[in-house]
């Protein structure tokens, strides 16, 4: 067996214009449906523990941790079932001591299925594709908020990043008008019936939110499971606690949070989320299905 040369093409396959053409002899390989060479389209597990041991010797301190490596650019697999991390960013964030987006255009984003597919921003494992991480999250993040032409979700994602700030300012009148938005322009099976309906339009709006929390759903917390809880990535900013209510009112649902001490998932003795020192803000959100109204509350705890 020989290779004359091999041709890496990144996210785009080679075009093979016909059977007949010049470009018809030769074998195909991706990370994604080929075992054979799928450990070189990234750096394995191994290898990135190599490179920060490396980082850890030279640095003057360790201003990245081998966790924070994990949650910015890992989160690919191949088709062996191995994790991957995108090399060129690893070996971008080691060099300058310092965790970012490096992530490099791989052309125009002209509509949305050419943004999170063909230019390889989203993985594939067992038969789903996902975000497989934050620095893929953030240039995804950008692509929403900048490019009009995407309509609807443009400006669902604007709207998004609206509610956010509303909702650190304790401005109930804007969140109350995104929501009433989202509800008007969703799909009809999105009608708010249960708190289940209401819980997805609420994750929709607070998609802008992931820039800086790390969201949660139905989250262990004092007595119960909290319908929302925001992290933030910094330990002074603020932190979210959201419960839900239908046909109930939103002081209904900031009183659940107190009574069952939800709080206590920033303010509890175990665990590293004790360490919070911003302010906590619980939100209480509620629809009213036979007047078709939302409601929302904030208070700073």
């Amino acid at each position: 067996m020989y290779v004359e040369f091999a041709y890496m093409t990144g996210v785009l396959p080679i075009v093979k214009y016909s059977g007949g053409s010049e470009l018809n002899v030769f074998l195909e390989y991706d990370m994604a449906t080929k075992r054979k060479f799928s450990e070189y389209f990234g750096f394995l597990d191994k290898e990135v523990d190599e490179l920060y041991q490396i980082y850890q010797k030279g640095a003057e301190s360790d201003r990245i941790t081998r966790e924070e490596l994990r949650l910015w650019y890992d989160g690919y697999f191949t088709a062996a079932g191995s994790r991957i991390y995108n090399p060129r960013s690893i070996v971008c964030a080691l060099s300058d001591g310092e965790l970012a987006n490096y992530w490099t255009s791989s052309g125009p984003y002209d509509e949305i299925y050419s943004a999170v597919v063909v230019y390889g921003l989203l993985t594939y494992e067992g038969g789903k594709v996902w975000i497989p991480n934050r620095e893929i999250m953030e240039q995804f993040r950008v692509l929403l908020m900048t490019k009009d032409s995407l309509g609807y979700v443009y400006q669902l994602a604007k709207e998004s990043e609206q509610m956010l700030k509303a909702t650190l300012s304790g401005d109930i009148q804007t969140m109350t008008r995104i929501l009433k938005y989202v509800h008007d322009t969703e799909p009809p099976i999105l009608s708010y019936n249960n708190e289940v309906e209401l819980s997805a339009v609420v994750n929709l709006v607070y998609q802008a939110a992931r820039d800086r929390y790390q969201m949660e759903r139905e989250d262990k917390a004092g007595e119960g499971y909290v319908d929302f809880i925001f992290y933030p990535e910094r330990k002074d900013e603020d932190a979210l606690i959201l419960e839900l209510k239908v046909d109930g009112t939103p002081e209904e649902a900031i009183q659940q949070i107190k009574d069952r001490n939800y709080m206590l998932r920033f303010k509890g003795k175990l665990g590293e989320r004790s360490k919070y020192t911003g302010r906590i803000l619980v939100v209480g959100i509620s629809y009213n299905k036979k007047t078709k109204e939302h409601f929302c509350k904030v208070e700073i705890m």
